[in-house]
Protein backbone atom coordinates (compact mmCIF):
# COMPACT_ATOMS: atom_id res chain seq x y z
CA UNK A 1 0.00 0.00 0.00
CA UNK A 2 3.06 2.28 0.74
CA UNK A 3 3.51 2.63 -3.03
CA UNK A 4 -0.34 3.75 -3.73
CA UNK A 5 0.67 7.99 -3.92
CA UNK A 6 3.55 7.24 -5.88
CA UNK A 7 2.45 5.13 -8.17
CA UNK A 8 -0.98 7.47 -8.21
CA UNK A 9 1.26 10.44 -8.84
CA UNK A 10 3.10 9.16 -11.69
CA UNK A 11 -0.11 7.92 -13.48
CA UNK A 12 -1.08 11.95 -13.26
CA UNK A 13 2.28 13.20 -14.65
CA UNK A 14 1.66 10.29 -17.43
CA UNK A 15 -2.43 11.83 -18.53
CA UNK A 16 -0.73 15.70 -18.02
CA UNK A 17 2.16 14.72 -20.52
CA UNK A 18 -0.31 12.57 -22.63
CA UNK A 19 0.46 12.67 -26.45
CA UNK A 20 -2.82 15.26 -27.42
CA UNK A 21 -1.69 17.81 -24.55
CA UNK A 22 1.95 17.83 -25.19
CA UNK A 23 0.85 18.08 -28.91
CA UNK A 24 -2.02 20.58 -28.17
CA UNK A 25 1.20 23.25 -26.69
CA UNK A 26 3.44 22.36 -29.60
CA UNK A 27 0.48 23.48 -31.78
CA UNK A 28 0.18 27.01 -29.29
CA UNK A 29 4.00 27.23 -28.94
CA UNK A 30 3.43 27.25 -33.40
CA UNK A 31 0.82 29.81 -33.47
CA UNK A 32 3.00 32.31 -31.25
CA UNK A 33 6.39 32.02 -32.73
CA UNK A 34 3.82 32.85 -36.23
CA UNK A 35 1.54 35.61 -34.87
CA UNK A 36 3.71 37.40 -32.48
CA UNK A 37 5.07 41.01 -34.07
CA UNK A 38 3.83 40.02 -37.38
CA UNK A 39 4.51 43.33 -38.45
CA UNK A 40 7.64 43.62 -36.89
CA UNK A 41 9.75 43.51 -40.25
CA UNK A 42 8.36 45.99 -43.71
CA UNK A 43 7.43 44.21 -46.05
CA UNK A 44 9.71 42.57 -48.41
CA UNK A 45 9.81 43.89 -52.02
CA UNK A 46 7.93 40.67 -53.38
CA UNK A 47 5.43 40.76 -49.87
CA UNK A 48 4.81 44.47 -51.26
CA UNK A 49 4.16 43.62 -54.71
CA UNK A 50 1.64 40.93 -53.73
CA UNK A 51 -0.03 43.06 -50.92
CA UNK A 52 -0.29 45.96 -53.43
CA UNK A 53 -1.76 43.61 -56.24
CA UNK A 54 -3.90 42.52 -53.60
CA UNK A 55 -5.77 45.83 -52.78
CA UNK A 56 -6.09 46.67 -56.53
CA UNK A 57 -8.41 43.60 -56.74
CA UNK A 58 -10.22 45.04 -54.12
CA UNK A 59 -10.24 48.43 -54.83
CA UNK A 60 -10.65 48.34 -58.47
CA UNK A 61 -11.62 44.75 -59.12
CA UNK A 62 -8.82 44.17 -61.25
CA UNK A 63 -6.81 40.94 -61.87
CA UNK A 64 -5.03 39.44 -64.68
CA UNK A 65 -2.20 36.73 -64.15
CA UNK A 66 1.21 37.98 -65.05
CA UNK A 67 3.59 34.43 -64.42
CA UNK A 68 6.16 36.97 -63.34
CA UNK A 69 3.67 37.33 -60.00
CA UNK A 70 3.00 33.39 -59.84
CA UNK A 71 -1.08 32.31 -59.34
CA UNK A 72 -4.05 33.89 -58.42
CA UNK A 73 -5.03 32.22 -55.34
CA UNK A 74 -2.79 34.31 -53.22
CA UNK A 75 -3.99 37.40 -54.27
CA UNK A 76 -8.07 36.32 -54.28
CA UNK A 77 -7.09 35.14 -50.61
CA UNK A 78 -5.62 38.59 -49.65
CA UNK A 79 -8.05 40.71 -50.90
CA UNK A 80 -11.02 38.87 -48.91
CA UNK A 81 -8.68 39.32 -45.68
CA UNK A 82 -8.12 43.38 -46.76
CA UNK A 83 -12.22 43.31 -47.30
CA UNK A 84 -13.07 41.65 -43.85
CA UNK A 85 -10.23 42.95 -41.65
CA UNK A 86 -8.79 46.06 -43.78
CA UNK A 87 -5.28 46.94 -45.85
CA UNK A 88 -1.99 46.11 -43.44
CA UNK A 89 1.05 44.44 -42.84
CA UNK A 90 -0.40 42.38 -40.32
CA UNK A 91 -3.30 41.18 -42.17
CA UNK A 92 -1.78 40.67 -45.17
CA UNK A 93 0.51 38.67 -43.76
CA UNK A 94 -2.20 37.06 -41.52
CA UNK A 95 -3.18 33.75 -43.61
CA UNK A 96 0.32 32.85 -44.31
CA UNK A 97 0.76 32.81 -40.25
CA UNK A 98 -2.86 30.13 -40.32
CA UNK A 99 -1.36 28.06 -42.81
CA UNK A 100 1.74 27.84 -40.59
CA UNK A 101 0.28 26.73 -38.05
CA UNK A 102 -1.81 24.46 -39.85
CA UNK A 103 0.52 22.67 -41.56
CA UNK A 104 1.81 21.65 -37.56
CA UNK A 105 -1.39 20.87 -37.10
CA UNK A 106 -1.52 18.30 -39.87
CA UNK A 107 1.33 16.04 -38.65
CA UNK A 108 -1.82 14.68 -35.98
CA UNK A 109 -4.04 13.05 -38.43
CA UNK A 110 -0.83 11.24 -39.93
CA UNK A 111 -0.92 9.89 -35.78
CA UNK A 112 -4.03 8.71 -35.76
CA UNK A 113 -4.04 7.23 -39.23
CA UNK A 114 -1.04 5.01 -37.79
CA UNK A 115 1.98 6.42 -39.76
CA UNK A 116 3.56 8.57 -36.78
CA UNK A 117 4.13 7.04 -33.12
CA UNK A 118 3.90 9.28 -30.46
CA UNK A 119 7.52 10.01 -30.67
CA UNK A 120 7.94 10.78 -34.45
CA UNK A 121 4.02 12.72 -34.27
CA UNK A 122 5.79 14.73 -31.30
CA UNK A 123 9.11 15.61 -32.74
CA UNK A 124 7.87 16.09 -36.16
CA UNK A 125 5.33 18.67 -34.87
CA UNK A 126 8.34 20.11 -32.92
CA UNK A 127 10.39 20.89 -35.54
CA UNK A 128 7.61 22.06 -37.86
CA UNK A 129 6.46 24.15 -35.30
CA UNK A 130 10.14 26.07 -34.53
CA UNK A 131 12.01 25.40 -38.19
CA UNK A 132 13.98 28.47 -38.28
CA UNK A 133 12.37 28.55 -42.40
CA UNK A 134 8.95 27.67 -41.83
CA UNK A 135 8.49 30.09 -39.10
CA UNK A 136 10.07 32.83 -40.90
CA UNK A 137 8.31 32.26 -44.56
CA UNK A 138 4.68 31.70 -42.27
CA UNK A 139 5.12 35.40 -41.65
CA UNK A 140 6.00 36.11 -44.92
CA UNK A 141 2.79 37.15 -47.72
CA UNK A 142 4.73 34.85 -50.38
CA UNK A 143 2.49 31.76 -52.62
CA UNK A 144 5.11 29.27 -50.65
CA UNK A 145 3.04 29.06 -47.49
CA UNK A 146 -0.13 28.44 -49.27
CA UNK A 147 1.65 25.30 -51.45
CA UNK A 148 3.18 23.32 -48.73
CA UNK A 149 -0.16 23.45 -46.55
CA UNK A 150 -2.39 22.55 -50.07
CA UNK A 151 1.02 19.86 -50.53
CA UNK A 152 0.22 18.55 -47.10
CA UNK A 153 -3.44 18.53 -47.84
CA UNK A 154 -3.58 16.40 -50.67
CA UNK A 155 -0.77 14.08 -49.08
CA UNK A 156 -3.42 13.22 -46.45
CA UNK A 157 -6.33 12.97 -49.11
CA UNK A 158 -4.49 9.91 -50.91
CA UNK A 159 -3.50 8.44 -47.66
CA UNK A 160 -7.31 8.27 -46.52
CA UNK A 161 -9.04 7.47 -49.96
CA UNK A 162 -5.90 4.55 -50.32
CA UNK A 163 -6.78 3.05 -47.22
CA UNK A 164 -11.13 3.60 -47.66
CA UNK A 165 -11.65 4.12 -51.10
CA UNK A 166 -14.34 6.78 -50.20
CA UNK A 167 -14.77 9.79 -53.10
CA UNK A 168 -14.67 12.42 -50.59
CA UNK A 169 -11.04 12.01 -50.63
CA UNK A 170 -10.84 12.11 -54.31
CA UNK A 171 -12.46 15.56 -54.35
CA UNK A 172 -10.48 17.05 -51.51
CA UNK A 173 -7.03 15.84 -53.20
CA UNK A 174 -9.25 17.43 -56.88
CA UNK A 175 -9.63 20.41 -54.82
CA UNK A 176 -6.31 20.68 -53.30
CA UNK A 177 -4.58 20.18 -56.27
CA UNK A 178 -6.70 22.71 -58.20
CA UNK A 179 -5.80 25.23 -55.40
CA UNK A 180 -2.08 24.53 -55.90
CA UNK A 181 -2.10 24.82 -59.66
CA UNK A 182 -3.59 28.02 -58.89
CA UNK A 183 -0.96 29.10 -56.44
CA UNK A 184 2.25 28.95 -58.03
CA UNK A 185 3.81 26.89 -60.84
CA UNK A 186 6.00 24.89 -58.83
CA UNK A 187 3.15 22.61 -57.63
CA UNK A 188 3.85 20.51 -60.50
CA UNK A 189 6.98 19.15 -59.02
CA UNK A 190 5.18 17.96 -56.35
CA UNK A 191 2.16 16.02 -58.48
CA UNK A 192 5.29 14.77 -60.63
CA UNK A 193 6.94 13.05 -57.18
CA UNK A 194 3.56 12.31 -55.77
CA UNK A 195 2.91 10.36 -59.26
CA UNK A 196 5.60 8.39 -59.61
CA UNK A 197 5.17 6.91 -56.15
CA UNK A 198 1.68 6.42 -56.70
CA UNK A 199 2.31 4.16 -60.35
CA UNK A 200 5.36 2.37 -57.75
CA UNK A 201 2.48 1.75 -55.36
CA UNK A 202 -0.01 0.38 -58.23
CA UNK A 203 2.97 -1.30 -60.13
CA UNK A 204 4.11 -3.45 -56.77
CA UNK A 205 0.57 -3.91 -55.74
CA UNK A 206 1.02 -2.39 -52.62
CA UNK A 207 -2.11 -0.49 -52.97
CA UNK A 208 -5.30 -1.62 -54.84
CA UNK A 209 -7.79 0.97 -56.03
CA UNK A 210 -11.59 0.22 -55.40
CA UNK A 211 -13.49 -1.13 -58.12
CA UNK A 212 -15.04 2.50 -58.68
CA UNK A 213 -11.79 4.41 -58.48
CA UNK A 214 -12.37 5.48 -62.50
CA UNK A 215 -15.53 7.46 -60.90
CA UNK A 216 -13.70 9.03 -58.39
CA UNK A 217 -10.74 10.19 -60.32
CA UNK A 218 -13.13 12.23 -62.83
CA UNK A 219 -14.32 13.88 -60.45
CA UNK A 220 -11.30 15.17 -58.70
CA UNK A 221 -10.28 15.98 -62.30
CA UNK A 222 -13.70 18.04 -62.31
CA UNK A 223 -13.22 19.86 -59.28
CA UNK A 224 -9.49 20.17 -60.38
CA UNK A 225 -10.56 21.49 -63.61
CA UNK A 226 -13.26 24.11 -62.07
CA UNK A 227 -10.36 25.51 -59.40
CA UNK A 228 -8.43 26.04 -62.21
CA UNK A 229 -10.61 27.76 -64.54
CA UNK A 230 -12.10 29.43 -61.64
CA UNK A 231 -8.83 31.29 -60.64
CA UNK A 232 -7.07 31.50 -63.87
CA UNK A 233 -10.16 33.06 -65.78
CA UNK A 234 -10.42 35.96 -63.01
CA UNK A 235 -13.50 34.74 -61.69
CA UNK A 236 -15.26 34.31 -65.60
CA UNK A 237 -13.51 38.05 -66.59
CA UNK A 238 -10.82 37.04 -68.33
CA UNK A 239 -12.14 33.64 -70.14
CA UNK A 240 -9.04 33.56 -72.71
CA UNK A 241 -6.72 32.84 -69.61
CA UNK A 242 -7.36 29.32 -68.90
CA UNK A 243 -6.32 28.54 -72.33
CA UNK A 244 -2.94 30.47 -72.26
CA UNK A 245 -1.74 30.46 -68.49
CA UNK A 246 0.09 27.04 -69.03
CA UNK A 247 2.11 27.96 -71.74
CA UNK A 248 2.78 31.64 -70.26
CA UNK A 249 3.87 29.68 -67.58
CA UNK A 250 5.89 27.29 -68.83
CA UNK A 251 7.87 29.78 -71.39
CA UNK A 252 8.34 32.18 -68.51
CA UNK A 253 9.92 29.89 -65.73
CA UNK A 254 11.84 28.24 -68.02
CA UNK A 255 13.18 31.51 -69.40
CA UNK A 256 14.29 32.15 -65.76
CA UNK A 257 15.69 28.95 -65.27
CA UNK A 258 18.26 29.35 -67.93
CA UNK A 259 19.16 33.32 -67.55
CA UNK A 260 19.85 32.50 -63.70
CA UNK A 261 18.13 35.67 -62.87
CA UNK A 262 19.22 34.48 -59.19
CA UNK A 263 21.41 32.22 -59.43
CA UNK A 264 23.48 29.95 -56.87
CA UNK A 265 25.32 26.71 -56.89
CA UNK A 266 23.59 23.31 -56.70
CA UNK A 267 24.12 22.61 -53.59
CA UNK A 268 22.58 25.79 -52.48
CA UNK A 269 19.62 24.55 -50.41
CA UNK A 270 21.97 22.08 -48.64
CA UNK A 271 23.86 25.20 -47.67
CA UNK A 272 20.65 26.72 -46.22
CA UNK A 273 20.37 23.63 -44.08
CA UNK A 274 23.24 23.77 -42.96
CA UNK A 275 22.64 27.55 -41.75
CA UNK A 276 18.91 26.68 -40.52
CA UNK A 277 18.17 23.26 -40.18
CA UNK A 278 21.66 21.94 -39.21
CA UNK A 279 20.17 19.45 -36.65
CA UNK A 280 16.75 18.66 -38.52
CA UNK A 281 19.18 17.42 -41.43
CA UNK A 282 21.40 15.52 -39.80
CA UNK A 283 18.40 14.12 -38.04
CA UNK A 284 17.17 13.29 -41.62
CA UNK A 285 20.37 11.59 -42.60
CA UNK A 286 20.77 9.76 -39.69
CA UNK A 287 17.05 8.45 -40.53
CA UNK A 288 18.16 7.47 -44.10
CA UNK A 289 20.51 5.67 -42.59
CA UNK A 290 18.41 3.80 -40.41
CA UNK A 291 16.05 2.96 -42.79
CA UNK A 292 18.67 1.26 -44.83
CA UNK A 293 19.75 -0.93 -42.37
CA UNK A 294 16.21 -1.97 -41.27
CA UNK A 295 15.48 -2.92 -44.99
CA UNK A 296 18.71 -4.98 -44.70
CA UNK A 297 17.60 -6.63 -41.82
CA UNK A 298 14.12 -7.21 -43.30
CA UNK A 299 15.67 -8.59 -46.37
CA UNK A 300 17.91 -11.30 -44.50
CA UNK A 301 14.40 -12.03 -42.49
CA UNK A 302 12.48 -13.02 -45.71
CA UNK A 303 15.45 -14.42 -46.94
CA UNK A 304 15.52 -16.94 -43.92
CA UNK A 305 11.67 -17.24 -44.33
CA UNK A 306 12.12 -18.38 -47.96
CA UNK A 307 14.61 -21.10 -46.71
CA UNK A 308 11.80 -22.18 -44.25
CA UNK A 309 8.77 -21.89 -46.21
CA UNK A 310 10.76 -23.77 -49.64
CA UNK A 311 11.82 -26.62 -46.85
CA UNK A 312 7.84 -26.82 -45.38
CA UNK A 313 6.32 -27.20 -48.69
CA UNK A 314 9.00 -29.70 -49.47
CA UNK A 315 7.84 -31.51 -46.59
CA UNK A 316 4.21 -31.37 -47.56
CA UNK A 317 3.31 -28.89 -44.60
CA UNK A 318 1.61 -25.68 -44.52
CA UNK A 319 3.30 -22.38 -45.19
CA UNK A 320 2.62 -19.63 -42.20
CA UNK A 321 1.43 -15.99 -43.89
CA UNK A 322 4.09 -13.49 -43.73
CA UNK A 323 3.25 -10.14 -43.56
CA UNK A 324 4.81 -7.95 -46.62
CA UNK A 325 3.20 -4.78 -46.04
CA UNK A 326 4.45 -2.65 -43.34
CA UNK A 327 2.28 1.15 -43.92
CA UNK A 328 4.33 2.62 -42.02
CA UNK A 329 7.18 1.65 -43.61
CA UNK A 330 6.33 2.23 -46.65
CA UNK A 331 5.41 5.79 -45.95
CA UNK A 332 8.53 6.75 -44.45
CA UNK A 333 10.02 5.27 -48.22
CA UNK A 334 7.89 7.41 -49.60
CA UNK A 335 9.16 10.73 -47.49
CA UNK A 336 12.88 9.38 -48.56
CA UNK A 337 11.97 9.50 -51.78
CA UNK A 338 10.13 12.71 -51.73
CA UNK A 339 13.10 14.20 -50.18
CA UNK A 340 15.91 13.49 -52.40
CA UNK A 341 13.86 13.96 -55.39
CA UNK A 342 12.85 17.41 -53.75
CA UNK A 343 16.24 18.24 -53.31
CA UNK A 344 17.40 17.02 -56.78
CA UNK A 345 14.90 19.20 -58.40
CA UNK A 346 15.44 22.27 -56.74
CA UNK A 347 19.26 21.81 -57.11
CA UNK A 348 18.57 21.70 -60.94
CA UNK A 349 16.26 24.58 -61.36
CA UNK A 350 18.33 27.72 -61.94
CA UNK A 351 16.38 30.06 -59.85
CA UNK A 352 17.40 29.78 -55.86
CA UNK A 353 15.37 31.93 -54.43
CA UNK A 354 15.85 31.18 -50.22
CA UNK A 355 12.08 30.46 -49.79
CA UNK A 356 11.75 27.25 -52.03
CA UNK A 357 13.54 25.42 -49.32
CA UNK A 358 10.70 24.86 -47.45
CA UNK A 359 9.06 22.24 -49.52
CA UNK A 360 12.19 19.92 -49.16
CA UNK A 361 12.12 20.74 -45.50
CA UNK A 362 8.69 19.42 -45.14
CA UNK A 363 9.95 15.42 -46.21
CA UNK A 364 12.88 16.26 -44.33
CA UNK A 365 11.20 16.68 -40.97
CA UNK A 366 9.27 13.24 -41.78
CA UNK A 367 12.46 11.52 -42.55
CA UNK A 368 14.43 13.17 -39.69
CA UNK A 369 11.51 11.47 -37.21
CA UNK A 370 12.17 7.51 -39.06
CA UNK A 371 12.96 5.32 -36.04
CA UNK A 372 12.60 7.81 -32.82
CA UNK A 373 14.23 6.02 -30.35
CA UNK A 374 14.25 7.52 -26.90
CA UNK A 375 17.89 8.70 -27.29
CA UNK A 376 16.89 10.07 -30.55
CA UNK A 377 14.21 12.10 -29.39
CA UNK A 378 15.76 13.64 -26.78
CA UNK A 379 18.56 14.74 -29.21
CA UNK A 380 16.03 16.22 -31.15
CA UNK A 381 14.91 17.85 -28.13
CA UNK A 382 18.17 19.15 -27.41
CA UNK A 383 18.12 20.87 -30.87
CA UNK A 384 16.20 24.03 -29.80
CA UNK A 385 20.04 25.43 -28.41
CA UNK A 386 20.44 25.39 -32.17
CA UNK A 387 17.06 26.29 -33.35
CA UNK A 388 15.64 28.87 -30.91
CA UNK A 389 18.92 31.48 -31.37
CA UNK A 390 18.72 30.99 -35.04
CA UNK A 391 15.05 31.56 -35.29
CA UNK A 392 15.23 34.59 -33.00
CA UNK A 393 17.90 36.39 -35.18
CA UNK A 394 16.36 35.99 -38.57
CA UNK A 395 12.49 36.41 -37.55
CA UNK A 396 12.36 39.01 -34.62
CA UNK A 397 15.66 41.26 -34.96
CA UNK A 398 13.90 44.67 -35.79
CA UNK A 399 17.41 45.35 -37.73
CA UNK A 400 19.11 44.48 -41.07
CA UNK A 401 20.18 41.11 -40.90
CA UNK A 402 23.07 39.70 -43.03
CA UNK A 403 21.30 36.23 -44.01
CA UNK A 404 20.96 34.11 -47.02
CA UNK A 405 16.90 33.85 -45.61
CA UNK A 406 16.50 37.77 -46.49
CA UNK A 407 16.94 37.56 -49.90
CA UNK A 408 16.42 41.26 -51.09
CA UNK A 409 14.86 42.41 -47.84
CA UNK A 410 13.41 46.26 -47.55
CA UNK A 411 15.59 47.80 -45.54
CA UNK A 412 14.42 49.04 -42.11
CA UNK A 413 16.37 52.48 -42.96
CA UNK A 414 12.75 52.52 -45.25
CA UNK A 415 11.00 53.64 -41.93
CA UNK A 416 13.24 56.99 -41.80
CA UNK A 417 12.54 57.30 -45.47
CA UNK A 418 8.69 57.29 -44.79
CA UNK A 419 9.24 59.42 -41.78
CA UNK A 420 10.50 62.07 -43.94
CA UNK A 421 7.94 61.48 -46.43
CA UNK A 422 4.95 61.63 -43.99
CA UNK A 423 6.36 65.65 -42.78
CA UNK A 424 6.88 66.46 -46.89
CA UNK A 425 3.94 68.19 -48.81
CA UNK A 426 4.87 66.46 -52.56
CA UNK A 427 7.71 63.79 -53.00
CA UNK A 428 9.27 63.05 -56.21
CA UNK A 429 10.44 59.83 -57.10
CA UNK A 430 13.36 59.86 -60.12
CA UNK A 431 14.13 56.79 -60.06
CA UNK A 432 12.49 52.90 -60.73
CA UNK A 433 13.86 51.97 -57.69
CA UNK A 434 10.46 52.78 -55.67
CA UNK A 435 9.16 49.35 -53.81
CA UNK A 436 7.45 49.07 -51.24
CA UNK A 437 6.73 52.62 -51.20
CA UNK A 438 3.36 52.17 -53.50
CA UNK A 439 2.17 49.79 -50.88
CA UNK A 440 2.76 51.94 -48.12
CA UNK A 441 1.51 55.25 -49.64
CA UNK A 442 -1.74 53.75 -51.35
CA UNK A 443 -5.10 55.23 -51.57
CA UNK A 444 -5.85 58.99 -50.60
CA UNK A 445 -1.68 58.91 -49.46
CA UNK A 446 -0.53 58.13 -53.04
CA UNK A 447 -0.91 61.89 -53.57
CA UNK A 448 2.17 63.10 -52.08
CA UNK A 449 4.03 61.24 -54.29
CA UNK A 450 4.96 61.59 -58.21
CA UNK A 451 6.46 58.20 -59.42
CA UNK A 452 8.93 59.41 -62.84
CA UNK A 453 10.50 55.94 -63.18
CA UNK A 454 14.09 57.59 -63.87
CA UNK A 455 15.82 60.57 -63.29
CA UNK A 456 14.79 63.94 -64.78
CA UNK A 457 15.79 67.16 -66.03
CA UNK A 458 16.67 68.56 -62.49
CA UNK A 459 15.18 72.28 -63.21
CA UNK A 460 11.64 70.23 -62.80
CA UNK A 461 12.65 70.79 -59.09
CA UNK A 462 13.04 74.44 -58.86
CA UNK A 463 9.84 75.53 -59.00
CA UNK A 464 9.17 74.70 -55.42
CA UNK A 465 6.18 72.04 -56.06
CA UNK A 466 8.42 68.98 -54.47
CA UNK A 467 9.55 69.54 -51.23
CA UNK A 468 11.12 65.78 -51.34
CA UNK A 469 13.11 64.45 -54.30
CA UNK A 470 14.16 60.43 -54.09
CA UNK A 471 16.85 58.95 -56.87
CA UNK A 472 18.82 56.12 -56.75
CA UNK A 473 22.20 56.41 -55.85
CA UNK A 474 23.14 54.62 -58.92
CA UNK A 475 21.32 57.64 -60.99
CA UNK A 476 21.36 60.61 -59.25
CA UNK A 477 22.32 64.13 -58.68
CA UNK A 478 25.59 65.63 -57.24
CA UNK A 479 23.23 68.21 -55.71
CA UNK A 480 20.06 70.08 -56.27
CA UNK A 481 20.01 73.72 -54.87
CA UNK A 482 18.03 74.18 -51.72
CA UNK A 483 18.27 70.48 -50.71
CA UNK A 484 20.00 68.83 -48.40
CA UNK A 485 20.98 65.09 -49.36
CA UNK A 486 21.17 61.89 -47.21
CA UNK A 487 21.85 58.63 -48.01
CA UNK A 488 19.99 55.56 -47.23
CA UNK A 489 19.59 51.67 -47.79
CA UNK A 490 16.49 50.77 -49.60
CA UNK A 491 16.85 46.83 -49.65
CA UNK A 492 19.80 44.67 -48.78
CA UNK A 493 20.83 40.98 -49.01
CA UNK A 494 23.69 38.36 -48.03
CA UNK A 495 26.62 39.03 -50.29
CA UNK A 496 28.68 36.24 -50.71
CA UNK A 497 31.49 38.03 -52.38
CA UNK A 498 31.96 39.92 -49.56
CA UNK A 499 31.79 37.04 -47.07
CA UNK A 500 33.69 34.01 -49.06
CA UNK A 501 36.55 34.53 -47.23
CA UNK A 502 35.28 34.24 -44.03
CA UNK A 503 32.85 31.83 -44.36
CA UNK A 504 33.93 29.48 -40.90
CA UNK A 505 33.71 33.51 -38.99
CA UNK A 506 30.14 34.41 -40.64
CA UNK A 507 28.53 30.83 -39.73
CA UNK A 508 29.05 31.69 -35.95
CA UNK A 509 28.93 35.94 -36.25
CA UNK A 510 26.67 36.40 -38.94
CA UNK A 511 28.16 39.74 -39.35
CA UNK A 512 29.91 41.24 -42.52
CA UNK A 513 29.51 43.76 -45.30
CA UNK A 514 25.67 42.96 -46.84
CA UNK A 515 24.84 44.05 -50.24
CA UNK A 516 22.32 46.42 -51.28
CA UNK A 517 20.64 49.03 -53.00
CA UNK A 518 20.32 52.82 -51.71
CA UNK A 519 18.25 55.64 -52.24
CA UNK A 520 19.92 59.47 -52.19
CA UNK A 521 16.71 61.74 -50.86
CA UNK A 522 17.21 65.23 -51.28
CA UNK A 523 14.88 67.30 -48.72
CA UNK A 524 14.13 71.15 -49.07
CA UNK A 525 16.04 73.16 -46.37
CA UNK A 526 13.28 75.20 -45.51
CA UNK A 527 15.77 77.94 -44.45
CA UNK A 528 16.34 78.89 -47.53
CA UNK A 529 13.06 77.86 -49.45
Amino acid sequence: MSGGPALGSATKIHQFLSTERIFFFILILAAVLRFACLDLKLFHHDEAIHAWFSYKLLTEGTYLYDPSFHGPLLYYVTAGMFALFGDSDLVGRAIPALLGVLIVALVWPLHKLGYLDRRQTLVAGFFLAISPNLVYFSRFLRNDIFILFLTFVLLLALLLYFERGQARWAALAGIATGLGLACKENMPIVLGIFALYILYLLWTEKVVLPSHWKRDFLLSILLLGGVVVLFYSSFGVHPERVLTWVPDAVSHWWAMHEQERIGGPFFFYIILFLLYELPIFILAIVGIGQFLHARKKQEEKDSMYSLVRTSLQQAGLSVPTLRTFDKKEEFFRFCIVWMLLSIAAYAYIGEKVPWLIIHQLLPVVFVASYAMTKKKALIALASIIFLAPVLWHVAYVPADVNEPIVQVQNSEDMREVMALIDDSNATAIASDRYWPLPWYYRGDKSEKISYYGRKIDENTFRSGKFDMVITSDEDTYDSLPGFEKQTYNLNYWFSWYDNKDRVLAYYFLRDGKMGNMRLEVFVRNMSTA
